[in-house]
């Protein structure tokens, strides 16, 4: 390549080294330079959507839910931002395809279960407990979920954590892991169908506050 050959020199040109085969999508730029400008780079690729069929085997349901256009899709995060403890998706696009908007909202329409938000707050250093590792144990069951916002290319969720309960009315225990010290913070009986803030500096009951719709909370 031009770009490997001439490092300093973006006017380089070179031939193709060899016989460039049409049918198969194959092309050369003489001058990789130029590349944006005549040739299209979008991934047609359809996108797809699976659905997790407890933990045994997943289900596609790309066609079903409309997630399948070719648009160039770049990132995809999921946000409840209906804010009825449904995880929905926002899909950021860079052209390219039928479905070429800059961004697509997908709404989830399944049917209503119960849910579980948690943020995290700590006076100091990490104050928003980014690393910090949850495990909600429901029915005999551990659901683990780790606070990650920046877990997508060119993207960034949520800065809490969602827990899918079914129809669980309650979190029988919920362990936190605080990332970089020995802090771990031990909950129990939290009710479902809501959003908490989870006090690093306080234990039991008194660590949780419950967030109510309309009022503002600082970070």
């Amino acid at each position: 390549m031009a770009v490997v050959s001439q490092p300093f020199d973006r006017a380089a040109c070179l031939t193709s080294p060899g016989q460039i085969d049409e049918k198969l999508g194959e092309f050369w730029e003489r001058n990789p330079w130029d590349i944006a400008n005549t040739h299209n780079l979008s991934a047609f690729e359809r996108k797809r959507t699976w659905m997790n069929l407890k933990g045994k085997n997943f289900i596609d349901l790309s066609f079903l839910t409309g997630t399948d256009n070719d648009g160039d899709g770049r990132s995809v995060v999921g946000c409840d931002f209906s804010n009825n403890g449904r995880q929905d998706l926002i899909v950021r696009q860079s052209g390219g395809g039928p479905a070429s908007g800059p961004l697509l909202l997908y709404e989830n329409n399944f049917p209503q279960r119960r849910y579980l938000k948690v943020s995290l707050r700590s006076k100091k250093g990490n104050r928003l407990g980014i690393g910090a590792r949850l495990t909600a144990e429901v029915g005999g069951q551990k659901i683990v979920r780790e606070l990650y916002p920046i877990n997508s290319f060119h993207s960034q969720g949520p800065t809490h954590v969602h827990f899918g309960l079914g129809n669980a009315k309650r979190v029988d225990k919920l362990t936190i892991r605080w990332p970089f010290e020995d802090k771990v913070q031990v909950l129990t009986d939290i009710d479902a169908d809501q959003h908490i803030i989870v006090d690093k500096e306080k234990e039991g009951p008194a660590a949780i506050e419950k967030i109510e719709p309309g009022r503002v909370y600082l970070p």
